[in-house]
Order: structure tokens, then C-alpha cells, then sequence
């Protein structure tokens, strides 16, 4: 026997300490989570990061709150908590996206650490080994160093905190036992409020229920009823919000049943298949040809079929283990298996992220099977957790170099596009086109628009941005023709109008831009900027009158804007509608009470107006001398609202002086226009005589 002191002794204590110690177990989990996830903090942002993050108004605007969980405005599903915490970090680091993706890693770390403790609370062997794996696997690089991937990784964290206390609910007979229910029902509730998928936790209550052997009878069924309802109210929403406002309607996503059954039993297998060999993992993967008269597209289902026939008969031997993973990995997966159509299964039927929740089934099973094959095969023991460990060192280098594609859109579409992974993908050519053309790399970014045509003819936006890169290029009837096929393509595809109408405009041809504008917003009449431009081009043709009713649409959609309420101001100023003009800049100054822009144009208007109900010199005066005080009397245009005003308001010897020192300020500022309509003024204020009251 060794001594207490010897080195083997110390050595063999300090591993069983460390292998019993929650704390030092869990630790190991955070800390190879962060090495591995370490090159995703320098990551930027992709694909539709700018729809989420960088160009979305909620982060920013005084309301956005509010909007976020009480409004359309979500520029995808309704996913209000992720855009909580978005607008929550956006004040504290802006659009840093370092911090994003810290986030978003600290958000894994602790879902791996909630993994590991749920099936310790389960007692599931092996608990810390799937911890680990779920942290460690490749394929979940997707969901973390994605940040429009918020909203997998903040739904698994209130998922797997509603499994736990749901866990602790069916094992409690303490007086805290409908509390700990309450807390995993408000969890729900806050993973559906996160991503809908979440709508699968009740199978999972269910299932752990039978795991742990409990009787799934009527007290239980009712227990698990509120969660059901939840998930089905979250789920017809999404549905609704799927069809009606990310367009999943049409021919592609009319699938008949046994497409649907071919794209999901696929998709199982596919799932599976990248958990146990994750290699060529991809950002799209090629979307799948469906035959569903060749009777070799079934041997996925029946291949399936035959496993769960397996799983079945091997139940007296493995308990209900299998079946309760195997269960848990396809009820988690059902949503997004092809029987419920999503927008992007335009581009790839998969996608890694989809199973992020969903893999801790099959994950647990092999861990369990490496626990007790270690516990029972003694002799073997060494070499198994040998092999177990250059698993995870594997696998924490994949996701490692995983890591390094997302580093910004031009490393995500060329890696998708390697012969290896999806070169046929109209929707990765078509996004590197967009990157390079950014970056003013024209004629290679016209390569790939010209590839994401051919793949698809009829993709719309292929053809759009192609056509401007046409016109950037010179070759501006290329680019016409391109607009005019993607208009006819799709007549009622509002972007398809209004972008045909800014390049029209762009190129001076404003008259025939306004139709197109016209058209734009008879498709979508809440599409803002098409609103604006529309009014804009018919502004700069003199059509004040016609612009009226764009600018009114405006300002009713941002009733919150000034600047909204100035544009239409001015159109009904210019059409001799200056009761209405008035309204309307008092609404804006109402909203920005220190903008000297707005205080100079209601000045300007009370000090001017033909209509003697509507001026008012002494207020003018008012709001004249507090615009100047703001641009420190540098500012021609406030200077010479000033002089108007004093005029109006019968102080002529200040008006002059105002306007003089309005002209010196215009003269040296090389205002030409400004200068001479000055001179002219002059000539009123030295007359005795204010302007408009003639």
C-alpha cells in the first residue's frame, strides 16, 4: 500500500477530486467552450445579421420596446425576447458585434452546463461527457457564431430551465411544489417568446415523465395541458406570420404529403448523420430534388421505419433509453421537418442550427453508452476514455476552424460555395454578388450574379441587383432590360417596382421612375421609403399636389417622426394649403422641440403666411431668435427667418440688421441663390413692409 505522501497517492486523490466537484466539472465545460468558441468574438456580421441587428429601427427608436412585443414591426417571426436582448446590448456596445457574439457563447456555455445537470437530475450516465459534446460539436458553430442565432441559443437556455424544473416539479412534494411548476411554465412561456420551435417542450415533459416512469394519467395530462396551450397559440401565430408576412405561399411550398414525408425522413437521417461525422458542414446545403413517383425516394422512411422497429425490440435490454432519445430527437425536430413550410426552405431543406435542441437525444445516448461501457468493461476503461478524449479534442478543433467562416459574408458564401459543400447555390452566388458589389468589386460580383440567374431563372432579386451593378458598370440598357424581365417575373413584388424606379431615377429618367414608385406602394402601401420617393420625384417634377397623399400615408405610418410631418408640411405649404402646412409643423416642432430646422420653417411660415388668421410675428420672433441661438447665429437660412419675423412682427430696424447679417453669412458661404433672394427682402424691410402681407 502506498504511502498518504507518495506522488501516485496525491495524483489519484487530486483526479477524484476533481472528477467529483460540480464546480471544477462545470468549470471545464465554460472554459473549453470559450477556447473553442474564441475566434467567433472576432467575427462580424452575415446574411441577415443587417435585417436583425445593424439596420433594424426597433434596437434604436424611443418606441421600439413597445413595437417589439406589441406590433408587426418584427422584421422576421415574432421573436420579442431576442430582440429584447438586442436592443439591450445596442445600448451598451452599439453595433460592436464583438459583444453580440459574446453573448451568444456565454448563452452556449450555460446551455451546456444545463445539459449536463438536467441528465445528472435525470440520471442519465455519462451527464457530464453530453455536456461537454453538446458544447464541444461543430455543428452547432451555426447557432452560436451566427447572431441572428440569438434566438436558438436564448430559447434552449428557458427550455432546458422549464425541463429542469419540470423535473424537480415530478419529484417534489415540498411546499415549494407549484411554485417550481410555475417557474417551468413562465420558462415555456419565455422560449416560445424566444423561437417557436419551442413549441416541442410538452413532448419533452411528457417523455421525461416515462423516462422517470411516473403514470402519464389524467392528473399529469392536465399538468402538461397549460404548456400545450401555449405552444399552440405561439405556433398558429407563427404560421399565420410565416404565410402572410414572410411569403410562404405559392408553388414552391405547396408540397404534397408524400414530398413532405420524403423531405423529413431525409432530414432525420441527414441530422444524424452530421452529428456522428460532422465534416463538410455548410451554411447551405443543396437543396434536395424530390421524386416522389420513384420508389427509391422512400428508402429514407422505411430505413427509418426499420430503425424504430429496432429501437423497439431492443427495448428489454436497453430500457427506455433509446426510445426516449430517438423520440426526443424527432418530436424536436418535427417543426422544421418539412411538414410545416418555412421561408428559407427556399434555399436548403436543412440547416445546422435547426437541430441545436434537438441533438442533445442522441448526444445523451452515446454519452450514456460510453459511461457504462467504461463502468463495465474495466479492462477497456483506459482506452475508451483515451478514445473519448480525443473525441472532444476533435471535435473542439472543428469547431474551432468551423469558427473561422463566419468571420464575415465573404468567407461564409465562398466556403458554402467549395466544390465540397453546395457551388450550385443561386442564394450563395447571389449574397457574394451583393458582399463584392459593396465593395465595389463590379465585374466579379457581376460573375456571380450572372451564375445565380442561370441556376434560377426566375430569381427576381438575382436580376434586380444585377441590374444595377449593370448600371454601375456602364451599361445602363443592360441593366433596363434586367428590371423590366424582373418585374414581369413578378408584377407584384413591391422591392421589384420601387428598385426599378430608383435606378430610373438615379439616371435622371424621373418620369418614367413614377409609375414604377406608383406601383410599389399600390402592392404594399406601408412600404415607407417607397412612400417617400414616390413623393420626392413627384416634388422635384412639380407635382406638389400628387406628392400630398404619399406624405400623408407617411406620416400616419410614423406618426412618432418630424421628419415625416415637415415633408408633407411643405408639399401642403407648396400647394397653398397653409392651414394645413401649420398643423403640420406644429407637429413636428411638437416632437423635436430643439431642432433649428423645424423651429426656422414654423417661424418662417407665421411670419409669411398670406393668410392673416395664421401669422403671428411676436411667436415667430420667438421661435426665430431660439433656432438662431442654436446654430449660434452662423446659419443664413434661421437668420433670415429672423428678419422675417421681426418684420411681421413690425421691428423693421431689426430686421434689417438680421438680413445683413444673413447676406454676409451667404456671401461667404457662396449661397448665390440665398444671397440674391436676401437683397431682395431687403427692399421689403426698408420699405416698411413684412413679406407675404402685401
Amino acid at each position: 500500500m502506498p504511502k498518504l505522501t507518495s506522488p501516485s497517492y496525491i495524483q489519484r486523490d487530486f483526479l477524484n477530486t476533481w472528477a467529483k466537484s460540480p464546480f471544477l466539472l462545470g468549470a471545464l465545460i465554460v472554459a473549453m467552450t470559450l477556447l473553442a468558441y474564441l475566434p467567433a468574438t472576432h467575427c462580424g456580421y452575415i446574411w441577415d445579421d443587417d435585417v436583425y441587428v445593424t439596420e433594424n429601427e426597433l434596437l434604436s427608436a424611443p418606441d421600439g420596446l413597445e413595437r417589439i412585443w406589441f406590433s408587426l414591426d418584427s422584421p422576421s417571426q415574432y421573436f420579442p425576447l431576442v430582440y429584447t436582448t438586442f436592443r439591450t446590448e445596442y445600448a451598451l456596445w452599439g453595433l460592436n458585434p464583438a459583444g453580440y457574439h459574446w453573448v451568444n457563447i456565454l448563452l452556449h456555455a450555460a446551455n451546456s452546463l444545463l445539459v449536463w445537470r438536467l441528465l445528472v437530475r435525470l440520471k442519465v450516465p455519462g451527464a457530464w461527457l453530453a455536456g461537454m459534446i453538446f458544447a464541444l460539436h461543430p455543428v452547432q458553430v451555426e447557432s452560436v457564431a451566427w447572431i441572428t442565432e440569438r434566438k436558438n441559443v436564448l430559447m434552449l437556455l428557458f427550455f432546458l430551465l422549464s425541463l429542469l424544473a419540470w423535473t424537480d416539479f415530478i419529484e417534489d412534494h415540498a411546499k415549494r411544489h407549484w411554485k417550481i411548476y410555475a417557474l417551468a411554465l413562465v420558462c415555456h412561456a419565455l422560449a416560445l417568446f424566444s423561437k417557436t420551435t419551442a413549441c416541442t417542450l410538452p413532448f419533452a415533459l411528457l417523455l421525461i415523465l416515462w423516462l422517470r416512469r411516473k403514470p402519464v394519467d389524467l392528473r399529469r395530462l392536465l399538468q402538461v395541458a397549460p404548456f400545450f396551450a401555449l405552444s399552440i397559440g405561439m405556433g398558429l401565430l407563427t404560421i399565420w406570420w410565416e404565410r402572410y408576412h414572410q411569403g410562404t405561399h405559392g408553388k414552391f411550398f405547396a408540397l404534397g404529403l408524400a414530398e413532405r414525408l420524403i423531405v423529413a425522413s431525409h432530414a432525420v437521417w441527414f441530422y444524424a448523420g452530421k452529428l456522428l461525422w460532422p465534416v463538410k458542414l455548410s451554411f447551405s446545403y443543396p437543396l434536395w430534388t424530390l421524386h416522389p413517383w420513384n420508389p427509391l425516394a422512400y428508402g429514407w422512411l422505411l430505413a427509418l421505419l426499420a430503425l424504430c422497429w429496432a429501437i423497439y425490440c431492443a427495448r428489454e435490454d436497453v430500457g427506455r433509453s433509446a426510445e426516449v432519445a430517438a423520440l426526443y430527437f424527432v418530436t424536436t425536430l418535427g417543426p422544421i421537418l418539412g411538414f410545416i413550410m418555412l421561408y428559407t426552405f427556399r434555399y436548403s431543406y436543412v440547416a445546422d442550427h435547426y437541430q441545436y435542441a434537438a441533438c442533445i437525444g442522441p448526444i445523451a445516448l452515446v454519452s450514456a453508452g460510453l459511461a457504462t461501457a467504461a463502468q463495465s468493461l474495466k479492462r477497456i476503461r483506459i482506452p475508451i476514455h483515451a478514445g473519448t478524449a480525443i473525441i472532444l479534442l476533435a471535435l473542439g478543433l472543428q469547431t474551432w476552424r468551423q469558427c473561422h467562416v463566419y468571420l464575415n459574408g465573404e468567407t461564409i458564401w465562398r466556403d458554402t460555395l467549395t466544390l465540397a459543400k453546395n457551388p450550385a447555390s443561386f442564394m450563395a452566388h447571389f449574397n457574394l454578388a451583393n458582399h463584392l458589389m459593396r465593395q465595389g468589386k463590379y465585374t466579379e460580383s457581376l460573375g456571380h450574379y450572372n451564375r445565380a440567374v442561370e441556376i434560377d431563372p426566375a430569381f427576381q432579386g438575382a436580376r434586380c441587383n444585377r441590374a444595377d451593378n449593370l448600371i454601375f458598370l456602364g451599361k445602363k440598357e443592360e441593366g433596363i432590360a434586367d428590371y423590366t424581365a424582373a418585374v414581369k417575373l413578378d408584377p407584384d413584388n413591391a422591392l421589384a417596382h420601387y428598385s426599378f424606379a430608383e435606378a430610373l431615377r438615379k439616371m435622371n429618367r424621373t418620369d418614367e421612375a413614377i409609375p414604377h414608385f406608383h406601383q410599389a406602394v399600390k402592392i404594399d402601401p406601408h412600404y415607407t421609403l417607397a412612400q417617400k420617393h414616390l413623393g420626392d420625384a413627384l416634388v422635384s417634377r412639380g407635382r406638389f399636389a400628387e406628392a400630398i397623399p404619399a406624405y400623408e400615408e407617411i406620416a400616419r405610418q410614423l406618426p412618432k417622426a418630424p421628419q415625416s410631418h415637415l415633408l408633407l408640411a411643405q408639399t401642403l405649404s407648396a400647394t397653398g394649403k397653409n392651414d394645413g402646412a401649420l398643423r403640420e409643423y406644429r407637429v413636428a416642432l411638437h416632437l423635436d422641440p430643439n431642432s433649428p430646422e423645424t423651429l426656422t420653417k414654423v417661424a418662417w411660415q407665421l411670419a409669411t403666411s398670406p393668410d392673416p388668421h395664421l401669422r403671428s410675428g411676436t411667436e415667430a420672433v420667438q421661435l426665430a431668435e431660439h433656432a438662431c441661438d442654436l446654430t449660434s447665429r452662423k446659419n443664413a437660412e434661421p437668420l433670415s427667418t429672423l428678419a422675417a419675423a421681426y418684420a411681421a412682427a413690425g421691428r423693421f430696424s431689426d430686421a434689417v440688421a438680421a438680413n445683413l447679417d444673413a447676406q454676409e453669412i451667404a456671401r461667404s458661404s457662396g449661397q448665390k441663390e440665398l444671397y440674391a433672394a436676401l437683397q431682395k427682402q431687403m427692399e421689403s424691410y426698408q420699405a416698411g413692409h413684412a413679406l407675404g402681407a402685401e
